[in-house]
């Protein structure tokens, strides 16, 4: 894998990891982005509003799009194209891009890794430095944000995106995930200038609850 960052300020990518963050997402079927817990939907498909409403991609207005999705009424938006190849990479253009990375990490009774940060229950990921490659920012940013260690990976997961806003504008963030394994038993410590407050091992029934104050692109990742 060679998704090489080459400018520190704007985080631009190449034009390889816009390829394989396209063919990633075609590979697991996941053309969502999450503006909080709300999708937009990228489909050839129109189909009938009800709580949704439908817009041509190529000729949205993405402000008024987000504005939309803070309305109670509302709890979608489909953005139609039928050119499958393209309309994610169409997409991508609408917004300034930050690209992260992070791991959904098992340890040896096959517990899974999470964070606790702004009040929600989160997976270690964070945003790749300049000349990283995307599977050492993976594995950077877990080591940082958990204090484990020994992680390796043992495949890679889905992408997601999800929209934020940051100094009054919008961004959008493409996650590259990596399911890891490690043998570590030590201590965790969480990276509380990143504004985590805890780090845990959480089994199966524990994840269920910890899901339930989670955010959808991670309940899609974790289930």
């Amino acid at each position: 894998m060679s998704c090489v960052f080459v400018d520190d300020h704007s985080r631009k990518t190449t034009k390889k990891c816009y390829f394989y963050a396209i063919l990633n997402s075609f590979l697991y079927s996941m053309e969502q982005i999450f503006v909080g817990d709300k999708p937009i939907i990228l489909t050839s498909k129109v189909e009938q509003e009800t709580d949704f409403k439908n817009y041509l991609l190529d000729t949205v207005n993405i402000g008024s799009v987000l504005k939309e999705l803070r309305s109670k009424q509302i709890s979608a938006i489909r953005l139609i194209d039928p050119d499958k190849t393209n309309r994610l990479k169409k997409f991508l253009k609408l917004l300034p891009n930050v690209v992260a990375a992070g791991g959904k990490v098992y340890n040896s009774k096959g517990e899974v890794l999470f964070i606790y940060r702004n009040d929600k229950w989160d997976l270690p990921k964070g945003k790749a430095e300049s000349g990283e490659t995307i599977d050492k920012t993976a594995i950077r940013e877990v080591e940082e944000e958990t204090g484990v260690q020994g992680l390796a990976i043992t495949k890679p997961l889905e992408m997601t995106y999800h929209i934020f806003k940051r100094n009054g504008k919008h961004k959008l963030k493409i996650t590259y995930w990596f399911e890891m394994q490690t043998e570590f038993d030590g201590d965790l410590f969480p990276q509380e200038k990143e504004g985590i407050t805890r780090v845990e091992w959480l089994n199966n029934d524990q994840m269920e609850v910890a899901l339930a104050n989670s955010y959808a692109n991670i309940k899609l990742l974790v289930n």
